[in-house]
């Protein structure tokens, strides 16, 4: 079996993986690092939590080492893109954690926090520089970094950072930087666009791949409840409570959704905290920090977060809302079952989720196990029932007549295209106040009509109104039954104002 001390590393960084406790390196790491300690350009593909950081950390600091410059004012050497924040600081704090016994220095770069910090971080000597494109970007408008120096380029997470929209900021990047560059790109899939941008970046690379794309690891069990959207609460606190729960995520499809989970898990007696993109960079910190320590138990996240969660002892992940690319499904899961461990990842799924399963099982290549019954799916995905849709609904014509509405030819519209509906649901009153502009093809429903032998009486005319301020304004049967039965003064009341 290999051992980082067969690969031919630097003193320095083998003493500081054995003060870590480091002896056998992970497969991504025994295949990925002679390739690069000999300079080829490097495409991997790994799952996550196999030790991708470290795969290409150590042979990078290694070539650093062997060959030291002394660099111009504000200048770098080595740059590594990530697509989140979490990840960056991750990612600085394993290069400083296997850089502790040599001179070279690195520094973390991100938004969210004041930039004045990263400024004065920036003018000290630093050799490795990590970051997200976007802030980097900034900080090279402002001539705060040069890129012109760079030795090393590593692009972390592609994938992900092709799904934030990070392509054109990377392609500028890509205009800054010397085109003779040692390039390395590490991405947990490998979709059609991630070998496009590789083809662009790299030269002759290498291809290490220790899992087929888009698996997910074997000791992770995953389950599906089928169930309803409006249960997902109720099932997701019974989920939680349970005894051999260690640590466990629960990723949302929105921001929203993140807040709201965690107040209904606290009306159940569950503490728990959301991290998104709306945080605060110190309120992320404070709920990454209080899960890492085990303070709290419960982090509900959302997947722009969901990269840069690397915490021991996750033993569940709970998807809420199943992501729409099923690629994302890979990434959440990805969270538990580190290092070797095992996990349990289960998901919920609603009816209109059917469609998202289906293509997840058919990327990952697994028919994931249900819990309980299965309902009968015929490979159409429904869609939401309209709610308060004029013209349609319980209030729609019957038999040539509509519920409430009698006399109402069907198919006849309830308003004319372009006309605005008066506030609170009700007819507007006064004839000719919401009259269309183009001579009137359709009359108000309360003006007089034009044939005097087909004026309805009184009684109906007052039926009417009451069936479409019940149908139009709440479009309910059960309000039209209430409103029926109570005595029509309406026009009594006009009378008197």
């Amino acid at each position: 079996m290999t051992k980082f001390t067969d690969l031919g590393l630097a003193e320095p960084l083998l003493k500081a993986l054995a003060a870590e406790g480091y002896e056998t390196p992970t497969p991504i790491q025994a295949q990925a690092i002679p390739h690069i300690l000999q300079g080829r350009d490097l495409l991997g593909a790994a799952q996550t939590g196999t030790g991708k950081t470290a795969a290409f950390s150590l042979p990078m600091l290694h070539r650093l080492l062997a060959k030291p410059r002394q660099m111009p004012a504000r200048s770098v050497r080595a740059l590594i893109l990530s697509p989140t924040r979490e990840l960056s600081a991750q990612i600085e704090a394993s290069i400083r954690t296997y850089a502790r016994y040599t001179s070279l220095k690195s520094t973390v770069i991100f938004g969210g926090v004041p930039v004045g910090k990263q400024i004065r971080a920036l003018g000290e000597k630093v050799d490795i520089l990590v970051a997200t494109p976007g802030r980097l970007l900034d900080l090279v408008d402002q001539r705060a970094v040069s890129l012109r120096e760079i030795e090393f380029l590593v692009l972390d997470e592609a994938d992900q950072m092709l799904d934030l929209g990070f392509i054109h900021a990377l392609r500028r990047i890509a205009t800054l930087i010397p085109k003779e560059r040692h390039t390395l790109l590490f991405s947990a899939t490998m979709p059609k666009p991630i070998r496009e941008i590789a083809s662009a970046y790299l030269t002759d690379p290498v291809e290490v791949a220790v899992a087929p794309v888009a698996t997910t690891a074997e000791k992770i069990d995953q389950r599906v409840i089928f169930t309803e959207a409006h249960d997902k609460p109720a099932l997701l606190a019974k989920t939680l409570n349970v005894p051999e729960l260690e640590r466990a995520i629960v990723f949302t499809r929105t921001k929203h959704g993140a807040d709201k989970v965690v107040r209904q898990l606290g009306a159940s007696g569950i503490e728990a905290a959301a991290i998104h993109g709306n945080k605060s960079q110190s309120q992320r910190e404070r709920a990454l920090g209080a899960f890492r320590n085990g303070s709290l138990r419960i982090l509900v996240a959302t997947d722009i977060a969901a990269r840069g969660i690397d915490v021991d002892g996750i033993s569940h992940v709970v998807n809420f809302d199943l992501p729409n690319v099923p690629e994302t499904y890979v990434h959440r899961i990805g969270r538990t079952a580190r290092a070797g461990a095992s996990g349990l990842a289960i998901a919920f799924c609603t009816p209109e989720e059917r469609g998202d399963l289906a293509a997840i099982e058919k990327l990952t290549k697994v028919a994931i196990t249900p819990i309980g019954a299965v309902p009968y799916w015929d490979g159409r995905t429904p869609k939401k029932p309209p709610q308060n849709q004029r013209g349609g609904g319980r209030g729609q014509q019957q038999n040539g007549s509509g519920r409430g509405v009698p006399g109402r030819p069907q198919g006849q519209q309830a308003r004319p295209q372009g006309q605005q509906q008066p506030r609170g649901g009700k007819p507007e009153q006064g004839g000719q106040r919401n009259q269309p502009a183009n001579g009137g093809q359709r009359q108000e429903r309360h003006e007089r009509p034009r044939h005097p032998e087909r004026a309805p009486r009184p009684e109906q005319a007052a039926q009417r109104k009451d069936g479409v301020s019940a149908k139009e304004g709440l479009g309910g049967v059960a309000f039209l039954q209430q409103r029926t039965q109570q005595p029509r003064t309406n026009g009594a009341r006009r009378r008197a104002r």
